[in-house]
């Protein structure tokens, strides 16, 4: 379970810096440097970037807690749980080109996906 809960950060922070690298062409070096008061506007996957990283912000919290409590509460079919973070992961490692894309049916299957994952997790804690 571990390797897939740092599996996880490591892809919310892979996103935190796409965000930021594929903003960069919109604003000089310098600007992106400084103190960043004024920004300009972002570019279609500049943006789509963004949502996509906020959208993560939301569902790490559901992945975060029934993949600790795994360790926590006797009686969690361990199995279970590792295989819903497996499904959690690749859903959510999907959803990144899929939302990059602009493609909807796609980026919303793999979003259910992940959402699966957090399921079998929550299932398995029932034991």
């Amino acid at each position: 379970m571990t390797t897939w809960i740092l599996a996880v950060l490591l892809l919310y922070l892979a996103q935190i810096y796409l965000s930021a690298v594929l903003f960069l062409p919109a604003e000089s070096i310098w600007q992106h440097a400084g103190g960043r008061d004024v920004l300009p506007e972002k570019g279609k996957y500049a943006g789509r970037s963004d949502k996509a990283l906020v959208n993560m912000k939301e569902n790490l919290p559901f992945f975060l807690v029934p993949a600790v409590l795994a360790y926590v509460l006797p009686g969690t079919d361990m199995a279970l749980a590792v295989t819903g973070a497996k499904v959690f992961f690749f859903g959510r490692l999907a959803y990144v080109p899929f939302y990059l894309s602009g493609i909807p049916g796609p980026r919303s299957l793999s979003y259910g996906v992940a959402f699966v994952g957090n399921v079998l997790m929550a299932w398995a804690l029932l034991g």
